[in-house]
């Protein structure tokens, strides 16, 4: 009887074992996949010696996050290798993020440049063609092919003139509104194209601003992804239209950043 009671004990004692080994394995394991899916996209705008407003970052914290990548252990990707990883149901890379910048300010080519050449990152530009040789603020179109020539700047839209599409709606009827939309998203298209002598397919929203029909005449325009600014990571299985990208601000340095990235 005593070996009977002491060989149900040690089989108790395996199946709480095993319970709760396997139960915490397969915890270990959901957690690390879905810590495994994201991918951040790092919106950037303009750079500068100082703040001069909430989009400007300092050259300066730029270095420090292209640093900080770099010591722990981050790979910058291409943001065409996201967009292929969606299309295609491939998984997304660990521990990689993506670096983008909107609207075609000159110090993309003063200050952007030569630290995206130090450090040998790919970055995706999305530029509006109306302000490009034409805004005091913005590069020329002979700035922009020369970061096209590097070999690490991808240039893609950001519509033609950076409409407000939330005012021009409540702006304009119906008729003259889709007139706007078609204009802002093919002229862009086709500038850029033109200019570059390359495909243009992803959009980047106007201050974040879309919805269904947005999205609906973006994707008959041609385009197959156009991104927002909600602040969270690129996930397997996201709207190829409405992708989310984190807003950078000066304030996001050190643990901030940090924090940007891990999630914790």
């Amino acid at each position: 009887m005593r070996a009977v009671r002491v060989g149900t004990a040690i089989v108790l004692m395996a199946v709480v074992f095993w319970f709760i080994t396997g139960s915490f394995a397969a915890v270990s394991a959901d957690k690390a996949v879905t810590s495994g899916t994201g991918v951040p996209i790092l919106l950037y705008h303009r750079l500068g010696p100082t703040v001069a407003d909430s989009m400007t970052i300092t050259t300066p914290v730029f270095e420090s996050h292209l640093k900080y990548l770099r010591q722990n252990g981050y790979t910058v990707i291409p943001l065409r290798q996201v967009i292929d990883c969606l299309k295609n149901n491939k998984p997304l890379p660990p521990h990689s993020v993506v670096i983008v910048a909107d609207d075609g300010h000159k110090s993309i080519y003063t200050d952007m440049l030569p630290l995206v050449r130090k450090y040998q990152i790919p970055v995706t530009l999305f530029i509006y063609p109306s302000a490009i040789s034409n805004a005091s603020y913005a590069m020329t179109w002979n700035q922009l092919k020369e970061l096209k020539e590097t070999g690490l700047f991808d240039l893609q839209s950001h519509t033609y003139w950076h409409p407000n599409f939330k005012v021009e709606k409540k702006r304009l009827d119906k008729k003259e509104y889709e007139k706007v939309v078609e204009t802002q998203l093919k002229k862009s298209k086709d500038k850029l194209e033109k200019e570059f002598g390359t495909k243009i397919d992803l959009l980047a929203w106007p201050f974040g601003i879309y919805d269904d029909y947005l999205s609906g005449k973006a994707s008959e325009a041609g385009y197959v992804a156009a991104f927002s600014i909600e602040r969270r990571p690129v996930r397997s299985g996201d709207n190829m239209m409405s992708l989310p990208r984190f807003l950078l601000e000066n304030a996001n340095q050190g643990k901030s950043f940090e924090r940007l990235l891990t999630g914790n």
